[in-house]
């Protein structure tokens, strides 16, 4: 008998899994690494890597912005960046790898909450300073919450 052949809208709940999966494990190694090397040595390092001349100066306002997040971020301290980095990507990357490995119903209410809390989190940052970037991970997260609950409501279904 011939395996059932998965539904577009699984593939698209796996695939956003493996992408905040994958987000997490970015996040997680970029804490890290603000951690142990600090917030000046990466600032001085982006100043390196952006400067005018190893460029053709088509992406400067790019550039202008990952320099700027970069001062930002030496000049206002890093552990509140470095200790939402870590959490963060933790949670992001156990979320996925449960969810992904099917760990049970018992982690669809879980990986709820926990998406909530994030699409909770960011609309108030997005109250407090308007960034398009933070309203695209925000709707991701969205897309994400609603494909979890599909799966969840799905999963009871089949039990």
């Amino acid at each position: 008998m011939a395996a059932e052949k998965p539904s577009p809208v699984h593939l698209a709940y796996l695939a956003t899994l493996a992408v905040k999966g994958f987000d997490g494990a970015i996040e997680i190694l970029a804490g890290v690494v603000i951690l142990l090397t600090g917030p000046q040595r990466i600032y001085r390092w982006v100043v390196r890597v952006t400067a005018p001349e190893l460029y053709d100066g088509s992406h400067v306002a790019a550039v202008h912005a990952i320099r700027r997040g970069a001062e930002h971020l030496a000049t206002t301290g890093a552990h509140f960046v470095e200790f939402y980095l870590v959490v963060h990507g933790l949670l992001k990357l156990g979320l996925a790898m449960v969810l992904l490995r099917g760990g049970g119903r018992w982690i669809f209410p879980v990986g709820a909450l926990i998406l909530a809390g994030f699409i909770a989190y960011m609309g108030w940052r997005l109250n407090e300073q308007w960034s398009d970037w933070l309203l695209g991970f925000a709707l991701f997260d969205v897309l994400t919450l609603v494909l979890v609950l599909g799966e969840w409501r799905r999963s009871a279904k089949a039990g």
